[in-house]
């Protein structure tokens, strides 16, 4: 019975990821634009790197394309210009909270990469705190154990 139900839930899983996960989507769309907007402007270099995470993850880059991800983006950041939109940026990354932890990680490391593009400012470590909160991660430790590495100069 055990392995009918692991197999159903892996179709499942496979079905979702096809037609597009909107929950998975909006959480690490959300995330992203909570910490783009946490210092108060939306630097390109920034926008590039949630888009890129964005496009990287493998349940996220078969359901939706560019454009889509793109869109999406920006009314996460018109949400994430007032209290009242990053508070529900936060409702839709929290709606995760049940789905498995490599996921939520994935949704914090995007996040996490978005705020490292010049460094994590101290704004930019609050947004996410409340993110690995609302996640339930360790995003101290997940920081540790990514970090960005960029080329020598």
């Amino acid at each position: 019975m055990s392995l009918l139900r692991d197999l159903l839930g892996q179709v499942s899983r496979t079905m979702t990821a096809y037609v597009g996960d909107k929950a998975l989507m909006l959480a690490a769309v959300s995330a992203a634009a909570n910490v783009i907007v946490a210092d108060g402007e939306v630097a390109g270099p920034e926008f590039d790197a949630a888009l890129h995470g964005l496009s990287a993850d493998p349940v996220l880059m078969k359901g939706y394309d560019a454009l889509m991800l793109e869109t999406e983006l920006y009314e996460g950041i018109a949400r994430a210009r007032t209290r009242l939109g990053r508070a529900e940026n936060l409702r839709h990354v929290a709606a995760i909270i049940e789905r498995p932890a490599t996921q939520r990680e994935n949704v914090f490391l995007i996040a996490a990469d978005v705020a490292d593009q010049d460094g994590i400012s101290n704004i930019e470590a609050s947004a996410l705190g409340e993110i690995a909160a609302a996640l339930q991660v360790d995003g101290i430790g997940l920081l540790r154990a990514n970090p960005v590495r960029r080329p020598l100069a």
